[in-house]
């Protein structure tokens, strides 16, 4: 990635509120530090991350989740370098992405023509969540319709075949250059203070909670955070 060019925007699209500092949280404050405009686009609201990983439907209710989430994201993103203006919700509720392709295509490939980046970061099309795989498609079918020319850089959350899919990939990967390595080092320290604000999925915040959902986020906080590519 050449940051000879500065001024120039990149978006990340991110499936729920956290996607986009998991997945290139590094990638996102080092580019800014280059000089380039970063956009997030959030595109579901990630109301049910309670009711679906830990059957808790109240305290909080999905609707309170939803806001939490929003707080959140917002103070992620302000850590890593992205003003609130360029902080934008899609607001699809949480899980409906599949049912709703052809209006978030409408959104997002007007976002595109509006603002034509030179670098799109969305989920890989093998991740694991329904709404990343969906993410993936909404955009790439967007950027064509929208006829823009840009970099393409997908990654990775959790992969639909957890155990094999990582290892099959990177070997795949080997022999087609396919993968892009961003030395996100000097980047740690803000991406996992960024990461320290999704309270609500690191730690228990609620009376019927024994587990927070996720387990650490160690794996998100190396020197290098990996990215697919397409030619």
């Amino acid at each position: 990635m050449d940051a000879s060019e500065v001024s120039k925007k990149i978006i990340v699209f991110a499936p729920h509120p956290d996607d986009e500092t998991l997945g290139c949280g590094g990638t996102i404050a080092k580019r800014i530090s280059e000089g380039y405009e970063v956009l997030v686009v959030v595109m579901t609201d990630g109301r049910y991350a309670f009711l679906n990983v830990l059957d808790i439907d109240s305290d909080p209710t999905p609707e309170e989740l939803k806001e939490i989430r929003k707080e959140e994201v917002k103070r992620a993103t302000e850590i890593l370098g992205v003003p609130e203006e360029n902080l934008i919700f899609l607001d699809f509720v949480d899980g409906t992405l599949e049912t709703n392709e052809e209006k978030a295509e409408e959104k997002v490939a007007e976002i595109l023509s509006k603002n034509r980046p030179v670098e799109v970061y969305f989920p890989y099309k093998n991740d694991g969540h329904p709404d990343h795989r969906a993410a993936c498609r909404i955009v790439k079918n967007s950027i064509r319709k929208s006829g823009i020319s840009t970099l393409i850089y997908q990654y990775s959350i959790t992969h639909k075949y957890a155990r094999i899919g990582p290892i099959v990939n990177v070997v795949f990967n080997l022999f087609n250059q396919r993968m892009v390595r961003v030395d996100v080092s000097k980047f740690l320290l803000i991406k996992k203070a960024a990461l320290k604000e999704f309270k609500s999925e690191l730690t228990a915040i609620s009376s019927r909670q024994h587990k927070p959902i996720i387990n650490g986020v160690k794996k998100f906080l190396n020197n290098e955070e990996t990215f697919h590519t397409e030619k």
